[in-house]
């Protein structure tokens, strides 16, 4: 089984939501248009892709997720600062 994505999505009213999925360009599509997007995120677009972390499993992903909806604003914000976005480079 391929590996499973923890992500949080900035939206335009400067609120954050946090998902997982196993294809996250995909979903962060959804998330940005039609109506495949969670309703949370569908009124409040656009959404930018702050954040994502991988995990090994759904279980592990779900766990991380969790974790992070329970951090308050202000430690999600010291995450967001201390993440390094994976290179785009082949």
């Amino acid at each position: 089984m391929g590996a499973w994505f923890v992500y949080i999505l900035r939206c335009a009213d400067d609120t954050l939501y946090t998902g997982i999925t196993t294809d996250l360009a995909r979903r962060a599509r959804e998330h940005g248009e039609g109506r495949a997007g969670a309703r949370y995120t569908r009124v409040r677009r656009p959404v930018q892709l702050v954040y994502s972390e991988t995990v090994a499993n759904r279980s592990e992903a779900a766990r991380r997720e969790a974790a992070i909806k329970k951090l308050s604003r202000t430690q999600k914000l010291l995450l967001l600062e201390t993440w390094q976005a994976p290179s785009q480079e082949p």
